[in-house]
């Protein structure tokens, strides 16, 4: 059997958009991925479709699995064959142990790269409006180890030398120590006054920061309750961060926001979130497919055949749009077919949708729901005339019903189907039970239903409740009342019922409920 490759990888301090290009594309082609628990799940989303991924992170005063087992495992994934990624928080060379890694990797004659990552050493301070250096504070830095234990740090470093040796001094994983680091710092000559800062969490939605001075930042770690993992800052560059912390100020810092929409559509809520400083966690519960059913795309063709005599076709999403035009085309047809038609849409993405592809819809209604499109086109709706629903198999069925007590003759078209999606995900389950998913955007009443069917399906007893933990947020009342039947407290209602509505409703809910305390 030929040799696998292995890739050390660095992820990055934490935000999944911090890995480098390359780091990205290797986990796009692993077979397996080996990771801890600094390593952004998101990243692990990025795998192909039947990858395998083992977790191997460590926690405070517990090891996962040790060292040299992870050394075997990775020696043993290459042998059967297989492209192996090392996923490592920050970079794989800083206190990463890469070396020992890549040691027993060379001596089994296997190939292996180290991509390098974004230091958390840098990158952590950086988040928390601190630069390692400034023109005027500090010309150079050093990156210590702080987390042996006293006796084994003082062997290590020569405080005699470290503390004056650069302007700023960064340790890393070095909270459980900050007592002992700061009295060594003191005896060796640095002032009790310079600032230091512990950045936990950095660029992740839990991020926190400490501010305090080496005479009194061991009191306040201890007052606090300071928990690992932080990056600890020391010297007068902390003091940059009154002017320049950055992350906190913007709309929605510090909040993990679960995203349930099809993978295919999740890029604008995601990518919103994330200008925004919130932290999306993506979670697809649904896909769309075409029909498969023989009785379905039958209906599908009598209705083409006859596309030129509907009088109004009614578009209700984009996925409408999207999928009646790809049977339009693979019906041999185009556009020209709807001369006749009146074409009518709800919401500002789907009637974009509909521009994209040259066709400017009717007047569009206030409301952005089938209610708004009545209320919109009423006294134009007229008995005899006939009209054309393309939508997916869970549509509401109010609107045709509407129609037809108007006197329209109305054909309804399962166009596409939307399927229940998302793979079992352990660490979703930690993060809901945790309290650290902060709001559940649903944008559909499928995307409600799937959730709940998959948390079902993953062991849990009562999926409601769980999900009550975080806020609710709906992008309209349709959706809303869904939630609510399944027993969801929803807090978060969009006032206009776009992602965009969604994203200003999740603003105005941070505004409201965050006490706002950035640790200044």
């Amino acid at each position: 059997m030929t040799k696998g490759k292995v890739y050390l990888v660095g992820a990055g301090p934490g935000d999944a958009k911090l890995i480098t290009l390359k780091g990205l594309e290797c986990i796009k082609k692993a077979d397996v991925v080996v990771y801890d628990r600094l390593a952004s799940p998101r990243l692990l989303r990025q795998m192909k479709p039947g990858a395998r991924k083992i977790y191997v992170g460590k926690r405070t005063e517990r090891h996962t699995m040790k060292q040299e087992d992870i050394n075997k495992l990775l020696v043993e994934l290459a042998l059967e064959g297989h492209v192996v990624v090392r996923l490592k928080g920050g970079d794989p060379t800083v206190f990463g142990r890469v070396g020992e890694e890549a040691e027993e990797l060379r001596q089994h004659g296997i190939e292996y790269e180290i991509v390098p990552g974004i230091t958390s050493s840098i990158a952590v301070p950086a988040y928390a409006g601190i630069p390692v250096t400034h023109r005027n504070l500090a010309s150079s830095f050093s990156v210590i180890t702080g987390h042996e234990n006293p006796e084994k740090l003082d062997k290590m470093i020569k405080w005699d030398k470290v503390t004056h040796a650069t302007g700023t001094l960064v340790f890393m994983m070095g909270v459980a120590q900050i007592g002992h680091i700061s009295a060594q710092l003191l005896k060796h000559g640095r002032p009790a006054s310079t600032p230091v800062a512990l950045v936990r969490w950095g660029t992740r939605a839990e991020q926190e920061t400490l501010i305090g001075t080496l005479a009194d930042i061991a009191d306040k770690v201890a007052e606090r309750d300071f928990k690992p993992p932080a990056v600890i800052v020391v010297g007068d560059v902390v003091g940059q961060r009154e002017r320049l912390h950055w992350a906190e100020q913007m709309p929605l810092f510090g909040k993990r926001i679960l995203v349930t929409r099809s993978r295919s559509q999740a890029s604008e809520l995601v990518d919103r979130i994330e200008e925004l400083g919130g932290e999306p966690y993506e979670f697809p519960v649904i896909e769309t497919i075409m029909p498969e059913s023989e009785e379905k795309l039958a209906a599908i063709r009598e209705a083409f055949a006859r596309i030129e005599s509907y009088e109004w076709v009614f578009f209700t999403s984009v996925n409408g749009v999207e999928y009646f035009f790809r049977h339009l085309d693979h019906s041999g047809r185009d556009v020209r077919c709807l001369h006749r038609a009146r074409i009518a849409a709800v919401g500002p993405a789907t009637i974009e949708a509909l521009r994209q592809r040259g066709i400017r819809s009717e007047a569009p209604p206030e409301k952005f729901d089938a209610e708004g499109m009545i209320d919109a086109y009423g006294e134009q709706l007229l008995p005899g005339q006939r009209a054309l629903l393309p939508r997916g198999d869970l549509a509401r069925s109010w609107l045709p019903g509407t129609l037809r007590e108007r006197g329209l003759e109305v054909t309804e078209l399962d166009t596409y189907e939307t399927v229940l999606t998302g793979e079992d995900d352990e660490e979703l389950l930690d993060l809901l039970q945790d309290g650290k998913v902060h709001a559940v955007t649903f944008t559909s009443s499928s995307t409600v239903r799937n959730l709940l069917a998959v948390l079902k399906r993953m062991k849990v007893e009562n999926a409601a409740e769980l999900l009550n933990r975080s806020a609710i947020a709906c992008i309209g009342p349709q959706t809303a009342k869904t939630a609510e039947e399944a027993g969801l407290n929803v807090g978060i209602l969009a006032e206009e019922a776009t992602i965009e509505g969604l994203v200003a409703a999740l603003c105005a809910w941070k505004a409201e409920t965050d006490g706002g305390e950035t640790g200044i």
